[in-house]
């Protein structure tokens, strides 16, 4: 079985691109209404959605697609938009070379409680006029992209900006300007890119606690305090996330995926699979092809 479907390039026609946007309408089009197989890209993903029908899955959670809805994929996360009918909106992509090329720090795209990296994704719904606000970004930033004018892309990277500061005032948890210190937020920061060098091996609080020079209880609370979930939490959804991928998109054994996933026992990786999931990783790979 193959592995998934990897897009690297925002453009597979023009590799100097590192900035899209698609209305939703013309995509549904071009695909005479295919459904594309579930798939991950290498930049982020933003869908501003006017109208829609069918579901949205975002690392195997499915999300009904409706009306003034706004979904944020991380590079990465496993995605498939399976429409029942036409979808109205716009699809925007754009990688972490265009933010660095328009002036906009990576860190404020990660500060932004926007981009899950995986476990739960669920869309925004945000009020009549916020939404109406958020819309009215995409439509200048639509405009933008498909005009000659000059410095566009340092155009559509302020308008960007704009648009993600609207959605995550859309939030209920931390809003950008937050009581959090910096120095929370680098701490999140350094914690998360721990997390993913290490977790296939290391799966205690204690382990990143350590590595970062404070006690557990401290990350903890930061964590809580910025994501909404204790550090232990974001560690498992991030080994849980890894289980599902390789059980559906490998050939591995449920064995192979334990060993790769710092699981000395079979056993020890099911009961951690099936407490999480409330399903065997069998009965997961099952399931999720018959879909």
């Amino acid at each position: 079985m193959s592995l998934v479907k990897t897009y690297k390039k925002v453009n597979s026609y023009k590799d100097e691109l590192s900035f899209g946007i698609s209305k939703m309408e013309a995509i549904y089009t071009k695909r005479n209404g295919k459904i594309d197989e579930p798939h991950r890209h290498d930049y982020y993903t933003v869908l501003i959605i006017h109208k829609a029908k069918g579901l949205h899955k975002i690392d195997f959670n499915a999300y009904s697609l409706s009306k003034k809805q706004i979904f944020f994929v991380s590079p990465g996360q496993v995605h498939q938009v399976m429409e029942a009918e036409k979808s109205f909106g716009y699809s925007m992509v754009f990688s972490n070379q265009f933010l660095l090329e328009n002036s906009i720090p990576l860190s404020f795209v990660e500060n932004l409680n926007l981009f899950q990296n995986y476990g739960q994704s669920p869309p925004l719904s945000p009020k009549h006029e916020q939404f109406k606000a958020i819309d009215n970004f995409a439509n200048q930033i639509f405009k933008l992209f498909n005009s000659e004018n000059n410095m566009k892309f340092l155009s559509i990277g302020a308008f960007l900006k704009l648009l993600l500061i609207e959605c995550n005032n859309v939030c209920a948890i931390n809003p950008i300007e937050s009581d959090v210190d910096t120095t929370g937020e680098s701490l999140i920061r350094a914690f998360k890119k721990g997390v993913e060098k290490n977790y296939k091996k290391e799966h205690s609080t204690t382990f990143y606690a350590n590595k970062l020079h404070i006690t557990p209880d401290h990350l903890n609370r930061t964590v809580k305090a910025r994501i909404g979930k204790t550090a232990k939490d974001y560690i498992q959804t991030r080994i849980i996330t890894e289980a599902k991928r390789l059980l559906y998109f490998t050939a591995l054994s449920n064995k192979e995926i334990g060993y790769e996933l710092g699981f000395n026992e079979p056993a020890n990786f099911s009961a951690f699979f099936k407490k999480h999931t409330q399903v065997s990783p069998s009965n997961f790979k099952k399931n999720e092809k018959k879909h």
